[in-house]
């Protein structure tokens, strides 16, 4: 298997003055869920501070709904009406591209208005439905491997969205189910996945959860985040997706992976000089 070196060249499309493709080293980050507004902007604000004074191009990202929570007694977010009118705040007043997650039909057309990636959770990743519904709008998607798929799988989901004519196409590894509550990422994967031509990112934050690790919500190991980051990005990936927050120990959702946000650029600073020696 060998890497087009044309699809090197290809750019997709986030917004009007944002482009990325397989040679450009990236950032997906943001707060796992709203937890409110004043939180979001300081997290927005302080992620476009640090990545416009590395020259890194940055999407901020943060979920409206989690719908997939472990427990009914989960924090989930403000619901959409709230959490859509944050996020559209969010991009008007700092002039950054969102990334959201979609769950249901229903809400995608709704979501494409406000949002310029939406993404397709990785539990949903085989709801043809859905996929296509996304795909349809338009924008740029972000697809995350079920902990479930191998990367060759990940094909049949490229070809779902490409059958809508839609080529503005992320994808995202984020780990393969190993027993039970861990997981663990194959390097392997970022070099098949890359394949298809198409910008990848690795989740370095939810590829160390132990989902369901904890009972009645997901645990996980936050030292491992650099290590994962790091490794894919010397394997080839060219873009990074980190769930961070500023106060971990009161985060409502993922709060044994989010990284801390004051430990970020550090982190970003090394990731651009491990991804310009990989691509030289």
């Amino acid at each position: 298997m060998k890497i087009d070196k044309e699809s090197l060249e290809k750019k997709i499309k986030i917004k009007e003055n944002l482009k990325i493709g397989q040679r450009d080293f990236f950032l997906i980050a943001g707060p796992c869920v709203i937890e409110n507004e004043k939180m979001a902007f300081f997290i927005a604000e302080r992620l476009k501070e640090i990545t416009e004074k590395l020259s890194i191009p940055f999407i901020f990202k943060a979920s409206y709904d989690k719908a997939n929570r472990s427990s009914l007694k989960s924090f989930r977010g403000l619901g959409f009406k709230k959490g859509i009118n944050i996020l559209k705040k969010i991009k008007e007043k700092l002039n950054i591209a969102i990334l959201t997650d979609v769950h249901e039909t229903k809400d995608v057309k709704l979501v494409a208005k406000v949002i310029d990636v939406l993404q397709i959770p990785a539990f949903l990743c085989r709801q043809t439905d859905l996929i296509l519904k996304t795909a349809e709008t338009g924008k740029a998607i972000n697809i995350k491997k079920g902990q479930f798929l191998s990367p060759y799988e990940i094909f049949n989901v490229i070809e779902k969205v490409e059958s809508t004519g839609n080529k503005n196409i992320i994808l995202t590894e984020r780990g393969f189910s190993f027993g039970y509550n861990n997981l663990v990422v194959d390097m392997r994967s970022i070099f098949i996945m890359k394949n298809a031509g198409y910008p990848l990112v690795i989740d370095a934050t939810h590829s160390v959860q132990r989902p369901g690790g904890a009972g009645d919500k997901s645990s996980g190991d936050r030292e491992f985040v650099p290590v994962i980051a790091k490794s894919a990005i010397a394997a080839g990936a060219n873009g990074v997706f980190l769930e961070v927050h500023h106060n971990i120990k009161n985060a409502l959702s993922d709060r044994a992976t989010q990284y801390p946000l004051d430990k970020v650029e550090n982190l970003l600073e090394k990731l651009k000089e491990i991804f310009k020696i990989a691509n030289e």
